[in-house]
This record gives C-alpha cells, sequence and structure tokens, in this order.
C-alpha cells in the first residue's frame, strides 16, 4: 500500500471504513475474499479506478488523487493547485462512477 497525506472517497467509504477501524485486515484476507466471491481483485482496481477518473478529471489531477507523484513535475505551488482542483473534481468522478455501477 502506497502512503500519502491525502486520501479521497466517499461517505460512504468512510462509513465501511469506521466499523472496521482497529481491525487488522492484511492484503492476503482482501484478496482470498476476492477470489472466493468471484470479485475482481484488487490488484486491478487502482488500474481500473484510473481509466474512469481520466474520463472525468484532467490526467494531472487523477495522477494526483492516486499518489503517482513520480509520474508528476509540480512546484509546490502547484501541488497546493491540484489539491484544490481535485476537491472540484472528485464529486464528478465519484457521480459517474455512481452511474457505471447502475449499468
Amino acid at each position: 500500500m502506497k502512503s500519502c497525506e491525502w486520501a479521497y472517497f466517499s461517505t460512504s467509504t468512510l462509513n465501511i471504513l469506521r466499523r472496521y477501524a482497529g481491525k487488522q485486515i492484511t492484503r492476503q484476507v482482501v484478496g482470498k475474499y476476492a477470489r472466493k466471491h468471484n470479485l475482481i481483485p484488487p490488484k486491478y482496481m487502482r488500474k481500473i479506478a484510473w481509466r474512469l477518473m481520466i474520463k472525468v478529471m484532467p490526467r494531472e489531477v487523477s495522477r494526483f488523487v492516486q499518489s503517482r507523484f513520480g509520474e508528476l513535475k509540480v512546484s509546490e505551488a502547484r501541488y497546493e493547485d491540484l489539491l484544490s482542483e481535485a476537491d472540484e473534481h472528485y464529486p464528478k468522478y465519484l457521480s459517474y462512477l455512481s452511474n457505471v455501477l447502475r449499468l
């Protein structure tokens, strides 16, 4: 798992995370659960999220949200701009994601 200063997720995801706060959940447990329930393997979720994000957000903002800082060549001032842009665009991504999941 990558460390980062910011984490973007929906309020419903926050509520789920609160239910599991303080519990130790390993990658292996999550992977096993996904296999058992025939779900997309967790290792592909970031790639899928990327593909969906770039449909509604600028690539640079998507890189910022996913903490792909090695791909970003930005100054400290631009970093602050990206934070504001991510705050603006992320709700659009959540709305798009919600529509995609209803298909």
